[in-house]
């Protein structure tokens, strides 16, 4: 069985066929939308993190409504961009959105992709030192997430507390036992996969990866997915790790469906450039369920998965992302093996 998601990236515009007009909007509807979803049975509720940009900037008090408002889902972010985040006031934050959700945060992290504002993180008040630069900048938060989250004691207690200290150094809190083997790192290459399980985090495959071998996104999804577990297995870790993949995936059931998507059949990858170098892209699957069954049922990187993200079109608004997500969970999900 495999769980199954939905990633937004809370898309919102001022813009008549729209039905997400305002950063209000579009965080009021990403509450709703996971409500909703747990009632049909959907097992996660992922949102991307983009600053400067009209989408979701903010993941942390999102997912405290979301997670007071819902009881079973999992509520997690894919991916925050680890350049722009204080680690340990991060792992304040994020710690205490586990324990109000009964510990359901599932925490995707990473580096980040290309930004809407040039080096936004300045602005933020980080900046690499200088023999280095942000990707390793955002390695260097992410450790430093790590290594707070064990719940080890750290800080000199002061010899004159406003209340009584435990014995011994402080750690953070609130503390919350068991997020550390829920953070997951978005790898955008084999390469980086390894990095992740040397880490000890779960992995995150998206539907664009960094770099390009000529054979389809799926099929080096697979191998980065092989790598992983196989550099995980020489970690020595003593528990078993997630590794999810996204998709955008689209049945067809509807005349709206149609009118939304009935024209827009790509059945290849793209490939295009990111940071000066190779990147491939994941097509979209979208048509008739039996066509998606005999599609999805070739993707090896969903086969070797355990967690399935579906990309979801946020700005067409709850009700018809609802649709979307059950016609996934009634028509194609189960002969796939999936639930």
């Amino acid at each position: 069985m495999k769980k199954i998601g939905f990633l937004s990236f809370g898309h919102w515009m001022d813009h008549p066929q729209s039905a997400v007009r305002t950063a209000s909007d579009s965080l009021k509807q990403s509450i709703d939308l996971a409500v909703a979803a747990e009632e049909i049975g959907v097992d996660g509720a992922y949102y991307r993190v983009h600053h400067f940009a009209r989408q979701l900037g903010t993941p942390v008090p999102l997912l405290a409504a979301i997670g007071a408002k819902t009881s079973t889902i999992e509520i997690g972010t894919g991916v925050v961009d680890m350049r722009y985040v204080n680690p340990l006031s991060f792992a304040e934050d994020i710690s205490a959105t586990d324990l109000i959700s009964d510990g359901r945060v599932q925490l995707g992290i990473s580096r980040g992709s290309p930004e809407q504002a040039d080096r936004g993180y300045r602005y933020f008040g980080y900046v690499p030192a200088e023999d280095s630069n942000d990707a390793e900048m955002a390695r260097s938060h992410t450790d430093a997430l790590l290594e707070v989250l064990k719940g080890n004691g750290f800080a000199t207690p002061s010899p004159r507390p406003m209340f009584p200290n435990p014995p011994g150094l402080l750690r953070i809190e609130p503390y919350s036992e068991g997020l550390l083997h829920r953070v997951w790192w978005g790898a955008g290459s084999r390469a980086t996969a390894e990095w992740t399980a040397r880490k000890g985090m779960n992995l995150m495959s998206s539907t664009l990866l960094t770099e390009d071998t000529g054979v389809p996104l799926h099929v080096l999804q697979a191998e980065q997915i092989r790598q992983f577990r196989e550099a995980w297995d020489e970690a020595g870790w003593d528990w078993e790790p997630r590794v999810s993949v996204s998709r955008s995936v689209f049945p067809i059931v509807s005349d709206e469906d149609r009118l939304y998507f009935g024209g827009d059949r790509e059945d290849q990858d793209q490939v295009g450039i990111i940071d000066g170098g190779a990147a491939r892209f994941g097509r979209s699957y979208i048509g008739e369920p039996d066509e998606l069954i005999e599609d999805l049922a070739q993707d090896e990187a969903i086969a070797a998965a355990d967690t399935i993200m579906l990309t979801i079109p946020s700005q067409l608004g709850v009700p018809y992302n609802i649709h979307v997500l059950e016609s996934l969970l009634n028509d194609v999900a189960p002969a796939l093996g999936w639930r």
